[in-house]
């Protein structure tokens, strides 16, 4: 079994020890680093410190020193094709909007039980995105109301197409959208891979961001 290299980026210690468990129960999770800034966490990476470069990281947005949306940037450049989950009990349009403008592959409160955390985890490594449900419903209120019906330029997207960026903006992951529709998951996996091309999307926030944009959405 192919295990998931994973970092906490978290400065209260109680919480990153419940972290700590979660990923240390989970057969395919394994912890690479932990620790209470972003600093510390870029330097140890960028050092070579670490005997294999994480592959998700879970950060924190309040942290002390550098900030948790100000230091995605600099974990990106540092490990190129790392996803990155906000884990954070803000649920502000600003910190929401621009975590996933700076890169960010999902946004999760930290109400959040651990195995939705931990299913989040592995949601983003399977080329998806972890939006907490709360959060994808405020995205598509918030913006809906700004963005046009139509959109002549917009990309055109197949009806079924158009039925999974949907369901991929309120929450849901492949497996549930292909239940909910009926179909397999690769046939769903291959559907969100049409939407990134036509959408010019590098992951499902991004692609639902977009989409909003273009008034596909809503």
């Amino acid at each position: 079994m192919t295990m998931i290299r994973t970092m906490l980026v978290e400065d209260h210690p109680e919480y990153r020890e419940v972290l700590e468990l979660a990923i240390a129960k989970a057969p395919d999770l394994e912890l690479t680093g932990e620790f209470g800034t972003a600093e510390r966490a870029l330097r140890t990476i960028l050092d070579d410190e670490l005997p294999q470069s994480p592959e998700v990281i879970l950060l924190d947005l309040n942290l002390p020193g550098m900030g948790g949306i100000e230091s995605i940037p600099h974990f990106i450049d540092a490990v190129p094709g790392i996803k990155i989950i906000v884990l954070t009990q803000s649920e502000q349009e600003a910190d929401v909007l621009a975590a996933i403008s700076s890169g960010a592959s999902g946004y999760m409160l930290k109400s959040s039980t651990v195995k939705k955390i931990t299913d989040a985890i592995r949601a983003v490594m399977n080329g998806g995105a972890s939006l907490d449900p709360k959060v994808a419903r405020f995205i598509m209120n918030t913006l809906r109301g700004s963005i046009p019906q139509s959109n002549s330029n917009a990309p055109s997207l197949t009806d079924r197409e158009l039925e999974i960026i949907a369901l991929l903006a309120e929450g849901l992951v492949k497996k549930e959208i292909a239940d909910r529709l009926g179909i397999s998951t690769s046939t769903v996996v291959t559907h969100v891979g049409h939407i990134y091309e036509k959408l010019q999307a590098s992951n499902v926030a991004s692609a639902i961001n977009k989409a909003h944009r273009l008034g596909l959405l809503g």
